[in-house]
């Protein structure tokens, strides 16, 4: 069998981490070409260590420096080159020498790396659903450009993507598709009287019932933007309209998403709220191997409940909807203004139960223009920053409470 060299861009964080334990049990099959981090640096030493990776990458010069010490007088002297900066993370996504990119840079941040890989003709496994949903349309160009292969890892997508049959790229009419329903868990505060919302610490939104994840994308799950930002992802990657996208509570989190075809048929992809079972079908793709999660036992589930959207508990995904229609650079704004709003909550700068209307401010302020260069995305996403930063200074005119 010949080995496979996989890049993650993301490394440290919780999808990056689950990746690399995947790909340590199929040592055969995986080796590891280049990590990337943020500013975790010791975690990514660690990495570095037990990987050895030829490549490491870090956001800023200062910390290159530091890793660059850690790993002096290592297995990984001689080995492991460190660089720093965004032209750097773009390069391992784009190089000759990797197959694979596993694309998990949280938020904006990871648009342009990710597109690099798709020009450059990669298996690329996404689960940066904001690089979709800030420049669907340039993305998915570039994927059909360069031949390279786009797998889904977001639970939800990489489930609907197992349940559609393999002509699904021929349009969803065109293989009897109907409907894609993408499954929720509806987060902490399911059942949490709207009263309550306003008191809301970073802590308790953090708190998720079923899955681990970073302190972002758990803020995202509370506000229930993440399946906002899903219901444009699924857009995209299954060329839907946003009427053929529906969003159902099921706080389980077993059942991941569901296809609904014509004839009245569904079917669903199920299994425990693992990231690992989606992280590995997109490596292995289109064969199977073990990830390391535990089977799924129905038995011992007991009982799957579902229900439905409540628009007034979770005004963020009506306006996710609202910027899908629109097109444009307009879910691009969307994006930056909650990567702002939830800065701001993690810091104490603004309520939980404000964030929404926060969003809505934002959209309303910033212009959308047609999203027909990488440029012109990019514009978007600055002026959304900086009108809700604006909006986030004492005393500026608008300010919300």
């Amino acid at each position: 069998m010949v080995q496979r060299a996989l890049t993650i861009l993301g490394a440290t964080g919780s999808i990056g981490c689950n990746t690399l334990e995947v790909a340590a049990l199929h040592p055969q099959r995986y080796r590891i070409h280049a990590l990337s981090a943020h500013r975790n640096v010791e975690k990514l030493a660690q990495q570095c260590l037990r990987f050895l990776p030829r490549l490491a990458v870090v956001s800023h010069a200062e910390d290159a420096a530091r890793l660059s010490g850690m790993l002096k007088g290592t297995e990984c002297a001689g080995v492991t080159e460190v660089l720093s900066g965004p032209k750097a993370l773009c390069q391992i996504a784009a190089s000759a020498d990797t197959d694979i990119v596993m694309a998990a840079i949280v938020g904006a941040a990871g648009l342009e790396p990710t597109l690099a890989a798709a020009q450059a003709g990669k298996r690329v496994l996404l689960a940066n659903k904001e690089a979709l949903v800030m420049s669907g349309a340039l993305l998915m160009d570039a994927v059909r450009a360069s031949g390279a292969l786009l797998l889904p890892v977001d639970s939800e997508h990489n489930a609907v993507f197992q349940s559609l049959p393999r002509s699904a790229g021929q349009g969803l009419g065109a293989c009897g598709v109907s409907r894609i329903t993408l499954t929720a868990s509806g987060g902490p505060f399911l059942n949490r009287p709207l009263s309550e919302l306003a008191e809301v610490t970073p802590d308790e939104a953090c708190r998720h019932p079923n899955w681990i994840m970073g302190r972002k994308i758990s803020v995202d799950s509370a506000t229930m933007m993440n399946k906002g930002l899903e219901l444009i992802e699924a857009c995209w990657l299954f060329d839907a309209q946003p009427e053929q996208v529906d969003i159902v509570i099921h706080p389980e989190s077993i059942v991941h998403s569901l296809v609904s075809y014509v004839d009245g048929s569904v079917i669903a992809q199920l299994g425990c709220p693992d990231m690992r079972v989606p992280i590995a079908h997109a490596l292995a793709y289109p064969e199977r191997m073990a990830s390391g999660a535990s089977q799924l036992s129905l038995a011992q589930v007991g009982a799957l409940r579902f229900q439905a959207l409540d628009l007034e508990r979770f005004p963020a995904v009506a306006l996710a909807y609202r910027a899908i229609r629109a097109g444009g650079t307009c879910p691009a704004i969307l994006n930056a203004a909650n990567e702002v709003a939830v800065e701001a909550f993690l810091g104490a700068r603004l309520r939980f139960d404000r964030i929404p209307a926060f969003i809505e401010q934002v959209l309303n302020a910033v212009p959308s223009q047609p999203a027909a260069t990488l440029a012109a995305v990019l514009s978007a996403d600055a002026a959304a920053r900086d009108v809700a930063g604006k909006l986030l200074r004492p005393g500026y005119e608008g300010k919300l409470p």
